[in-house]
């Protein structure tokens, strides 16, 4: 029995091993299934465009495996890959290295997609994202999975793809641009490249890259702005050239072709060639120009005699052969303003608002990053000028288009130099004095704006103590009251009756007298720690002649309280000094039954 299997113990079937695949690595079905479809995706539209042109060609040299082929050739050189053409007159094959740089663009979009759409997963926004190293492998190798037939497919054909370069180009376009999908996935993130600068820079010149809240630094920045001065003013060379060279240009689409199909066909190849033909004419305007052979160099000094080229459209745009002249020389001004530009963008960083006291860089760390500037658009240069060009056959055409250490030491030196004193000259503009603003000249005084009020007159700094009333003084005549703007004592008079809070009540409008005492009484003086908690001015004491409420003044008197405490207290406590001696100093004459005395009452 030992050696018997027991009937539960079976061997894992395909569809399970699949199911525990994709369920130990989420996501990797999809990315798989991306890659290849963008493969297929990008393969798919260079073999209709190439379908279509062999469809329109009078005089087809292939039948329609011809055209696969070729399509299949085609793709593979747009991944930067070289071609072998076997059908030549000697019949040693002959390299076509420069890869068409447009059509690089297609296959580096299509991964990119792919390789996002991998990583956000077929969830919603709410959904965990997918691991980054799942999605970029499956792309990856879904990728790879269809370009590998394609290479053997397009072995059959006169357009070989080179085995060494295939076998690096493909992967490594495939790499670059599917980690660049999952890094747009994940947001962008900054740690990778933190980590990955920090082992090779220092903090100060890693930041100058990339910053610390994670986009790309001062020194990024000014050399993304550089680069994309130097290509576009290298188109500008190249469409002022092919203006200069009409007549050429128009005969090379002549003699190359007959008929519109052959027309289209040579404009889509200089179309898909522009942006090379752009680093070219950098090149060519930073000063070590450009290779039409091993033997023929050109540049804005001088121009070799070049050997027998084929007549295409955008080789008419190449100078004359000879001595540069002042027009050739009128080049240099992209790589001066390239420089111009970089240091602009270096030196806007070093302070903010022109303020000397804002100043954030020294001109030592200015001058450092419009150098390091310099240094990273010359690695860019670098880079598509050795993607711009490549070989086109074999002995003197071994070598076409610039050489790519040339141009990154040509632009090394011009934008370090340029860059530098620009960043230095922007920073101490910007970090000048401001001129002090001009005096206004005197003019006539403004008139004080009206505001309805009465003109006050100024509080006195201590009351004098008013006379205390004796029995010597002559008795007032009944009805008649005493208006006494000067404070009293403490002590109340005789016969007067009431609190200070009967007249002044909380809320700060007037109330009438207390019934405790007589209507005409005047409200006792406040403490001075009462005035102090409630902010107030002290109000004027009022003396009432009349003893009694049933008196003849005894009306008079509540008219004077009236008028007096609406004025004073309805305003809470406002203008009091301003209504009530306004009203007492502006008539000429007191009137006529009430009078003022500093000793005693006035007879009516």
């Amino acid at each position: 029995m030992a050696g018997v299997t027991q009937t539960t113990a079976r061997r894992s079937t395909p569809d399970a091993l699949l199911t525990r695949v994709r369920d130990r690595s989420p996501g990797m079905g999809a990315a798989l299934l991306g890659g290849a479809l963008a493969a297929v995706l990008g393969l798919a539209a260079l073999t209709v465009l190439v379908t279509l042109l062999w469809i329109s060609s009078p005089y087809p040299d292939s039948g329609p495996g011809g055209a696969l082929h070729v399509a299949a050739s085609v793709w593979l050189l747009a991944h930067g890959g070289e071609l072998l053409r076997t059908d030549t007159l000697t019949g040693v094959p002959a390299p076509i290295g420069v890869p068409p740089l447009l059509l690089l663009a297609l296959p580096v979009w299509l991964l990119r997609r792919a390789a996002r759409d991998a990583a956000d997963g077929e969830a919603g926004d709410e959904a965990p994202l997918v691991p980054g190293r799942t999605a970029w492998s499956g792309v990856v190798l879904g990728y790879l999975a269809v370009a590998a037939p394609t290479a053997l497919y397009a072995a059959g054909g006169a357009l070989r793809p080179a085995w060494p370069s295939t076998a690096v180009s493909v992967p490594l376009v495939a790499v670059a641009a599917a980690g660049a999908g999952v890094w747009t996935a994940y947001g962008r993130p900054s740690g990778p490249w933190e980590r990955g600068l920090g082992a090779v820079l220092p903090r100060g010149v890693r930041h100058l890259i990339l910053g610390p809240d994670g986009r790309p630094g001062a020194a990024a920045r000014a050399a993304a702005a550089g680069t994309a001065v130097l290509t576009g003013g290298g188109a500008l060379l190249l469409a002022v050239s092919l203006v200069r060279h009409g007549g050429e240009t128009r005969g090379a689409f002549v003699r190359l072709t007959e008929g519109w199909s052959g027309w289209l066909t040579v404009l889509l190849l200089c179309l898909t060639l522009l942006p090379n033909a752009a680093v070219w004419a950098a090149a060519y305007a930073l000063g070590p120009g450009f290779l039409l052979g091993t033997d023929a160099t050109v540049t804005p000094l001088a121009a070799a005699p070049t050997p027998l080229l084929p007549p295409f459209p955008l080789l008419a745009a190449v100078p004359d052969a000879g001595a540069g002249t002042v027009v050739n020389w009128a080049a240099a001004v992209v790589p001066v303003t390239a420089g111009a530009v970089v240091g602009w963008c270096v030196g806007r960083v070093t302070t903010t608002g022109g303020h000397p006291d804002a100043a954030a860089w020294t001109a030592g760390r200015t001058a450092g990053a419009a150098v390091l500037a310099a240094g990273l658009c010359a690695g860019l240069l670098s880079v598509l000028a050795a993607l711009a060009g490549g070989p086109m056959g074999v002995a003197q055409l071994s070598r076409f288009g610039p050489v790519w250490w040339q141009v990154g030491a040509a632009t090394l030196a011009w934008l370090g130099l340029v860059a530098t004193a620009t960043s230095l000259a922007v920073r101490a503009w910007r970090r000048r004095t401001p001129a002090a603003p001009a005096r206004p000249l005197p003019g006539p005084p403004r008139p004080a704006p009206a505001t309805g009020r009465r003109l006050r007159l100024p509080v006195p700094p201590r009351w004098f103590p008013r006379r205390r009333p004796t029995g010597d003084d002559p008795p007032a005549t009944p009805g008649d009251t005493l208006y006494d703007f000067l404070p009293s004592d403490r002590a109340p008079s005789a016969g007067l009756g009431g609190s200070y809070d009967d007249f002044v009540p909380s809320g700060g409008r007037s109330r009438e007298p207390s019934q405790d005492g007589p209507a005409a009484s005047r409200p006792s003086r406040p403490d001075d720690e009462d005035r102090d908690a409630l902010d107030v001015p002290t109000p004027p004491p009022f003396v009432s002649s009349a003893g009694s409420a049933g008196s003849a003044g005894g009306s008079r008197s509540d008219d004077v309280y009236d008028d007096v405490y609406d004025d004073v207290y309805g305003d809470v406590y406002g203008d009091v000094y301003g209504d009530v001696y306004g009203d007492v100093f502006s008539d000429d004459s007191p009137p006529s039954g009430r009078g003022l005395s500093a000793d005693g009452p006035a007879s009516a």
